[in-house]
Order: structure tokens, then C-alpha cells, then sequence
């Protein structure tokens, strides 16, 4: 029987990193290797499987429609073999190896403070690298697996994933001091006058979130959605240039302090998200999600 010769997972590594960085010299940074090493692996596969994967030009680098398929398949086989390594850890002590974890930002600067100092006391062989990004880049790294699981806000679509919902996070309008009398328990979504509402940028959860929760159809339509970050917003609003909506989380964590902001609950259908850890289907690491699960939920 003749031999057969397989793609290298460094070989496959280089070409997902060139895929991703679409740079030669970014993907061997990437790679922590020298572009002429990463250069050379992928041609070796080109050679190896008898086709061009990625044509070369001084300034572009573009994958041909079969480069893009195997780039796919690259990705999965990764994965499943870094599964492999899971599954070991996974049969050894909860909470222990490599995970990764993508945060989005409406919800890193508040939870995380409070967890990662009981994470690295409770469970020392865990080396948790953190990722921070919106909700959409968030899910794809998952499913590229580029994430080992994701802390997000429901309802989201992140696709073929498992979901623990955490708590309820409520909703607060935030407005300058003094615009809402002292006296008022909560302020009902038809209060919140369209023309001044602030909103995250397109790309942030929070922003559809909130807007679900006021039911005004309206307010898509006339909200400035201009924020950045919720730390942002607040100095606007700080400023008089207008109201937003907070989650609960972010006013615990002490976001409106030393500022002229004050905040009451959300009145509405639904005023509120849900915070979940969501990961891959049939991880091998399931039982680590849960038990990281619990113990955020508890926090």
C-alpha cells in the first residue's frame, strides 16, 4: 500500500492564522514564527494536497474558492483536535488547564472584577485567558473555536450552542440629576422622551436589549446611538446631552459615582436581560462550563 501523507495541525494552524489576519506577516506574528516559516508550511500543504490555497501579490493576499473551503474544514479539524487535549483535562481536576473565554464589554467590567479573584483562589491550575468583544464577534469565536465559551446577554442568537441563564440583570434609566423627582419608584418606558435617548452603537446587544424593553418602535428610530461604551455614555449624560438605559450590574459596580447621574428602574414588558454562559454542543468540557456557570451565578 502506498503511504499516505496528511496535512500537518501546523500546517493547518499557519492557514487559519493567514485566513484571520489576511497578512502574511501579521499571521506569522500570529503564529509566533517567522513569516518565511509560516510561508513555507503552507506551501509544503499546497504542495502536499496538489492545489493553490492562497494567491500571493505584493500587496494582497486572497484564498481561492477551494482555499476558503479547506480553510473551513481546518478550522473544525482544530478544534476537534484540541478537544482531544479537553477531554483529558476534563477526566482530571474541574476548572484546571487552558480555557478561553470571550466576554462582551457590557458585561466584562462589572462581573469580572468580583469573579477572577475567587476563580484564581478556588481553582490555581485554571489559566483563564479572556477575550472582550461584542456579542457577534463573540459567537463566531466560539464557533470557530477560537473560544472555549462565551459571557453574554439573552436573548442573542449565537447559533448550535448550549446556554446556562445566570440572573436577570434589570434595566435603569439613567438622566441628570434632578430631571425625575426623588420620590419616583421607577419611570415607565412612555416617560423617556426619544429626542434625548443615548444608546450603544450598532454591533452591542444593549442597544436591542433596551429598546425591547421600552416596546416604543419609535425610539429606533429617533434614539442617537453614538456610544462606544457605557462609561462614555454616562459623561454625556453627566454633560445634559441627554438619558440611557443602564444595567443593573453596571450601576452596582459603582458606574455612576462621582457624577450627577441619577438612575431609578425601568418600567416595561421586559426590563431586563438575561446574562447565560453559552458553549459549544457536546464540549467535552461540559461539566467544566457548569460548574463555571454555577459559580458565576452565585457570585
Amino acid at each position: 500500500m502506498a503511504a499516505t501523507y496528511l496535512p500537518t495541525l501546523k500546517q493547518l494552524q499557519y492557514l487559519i492564522a493567514l485566513k484571520d489576519h489576511g497578512h502574511f506577516g501579521r499571521a506569522a506574528d500570529a503564529s509566533f514564527v517567522t513569516q518565511s516559516t509560516l510561508s513555507a508550511g503552507i506551501r509544503e500543504l499546497e504542495t502536499l494536497i496538489g492545489v493553490t490555497l492562497v494567491e500571493r501579490t505584493r500587496r494582497v493576499v486572497r484564498f481561492t474558492p477551494l482555499g476558503d473551503q479547506i480553510a473551513t474544514k481546518a478550522r473544525r479539524v482544530l478544534r476537534e483536535a484540541e478537544e482531544l487535549g479537553d477531554m483529558a483535562r476534563a477526566a482530571g481536576r474541574p476548572l484546571s488547564g487552558e480555557m478561553r473565554m470571550s466576554v462582551i464589554p457590557t458585561i466584562a467590567p462589572f462581573v469580572l472584577p468580583r469573579i477572577l479573584p475567587r476563580l484564581r483562589s478556588d481553582y490555581p491550575d485554571l489559566k483563564l485567558f479572556l477575550r472582550e468583544e461584542p456579542s457577534g464577534p463573540a459567537c463566531e469565536s466560539l464557533q470557530n473555536g477560537r473560544a472555549d465559551c462565551v459571557l453574554l446577554a439573552l436573548p442573542y442568537a449565537c447559533g448550535d450552542v448550549t446556554t446556562r441563564a445566570l440572573f436577570d440583570d434589570a434595566l435603569f434609566l439613567a438622566f441628570p440629576e434632578g430631571e425625575h423627582p426623588a420620590s419616583t419608584a421607577s419611570i415607565s418606558a412612555a416617560e423617556i422622551d426619544e429626542n434625548r435617548l443615548l444608546l450603544l452603537e450598532d454591533g452591542h446587544c444593549l442597544k436591542d436589549h433596551a429598546l425591547s424593553a421600552c416596546n416604543r418602535p419609535e425610539l429606533r428610530a429617533e434614539a442617537q446611538m453614538l456610544g462606544t461604551s457605557l462609561h462614555t455614555i454616562v459623561q454625556m449624560v453627566d454633560n445634559g446631552l441627554g438619558v440611557t438605559l443602564l444595567p443593573e450590574m453596571a450601576l452596582t459596580a459603582g458606574i455612576l459615582d462621582h457624577t450627577r447621574v441619577s438612575a431609578r428602574p425601568l418600567e416595561g414588558d421586559n426590563p431586563a436581560r438575561t446574562i447565560a454562559l453559552a458553549w459549544r454542543r457536546a464540549s467535552p468540557r461540559e461539566k467544566d462550563f457548569r460548574l463555571l456557570a454555577d459559580i458565576l451565578a452565585a457570585d
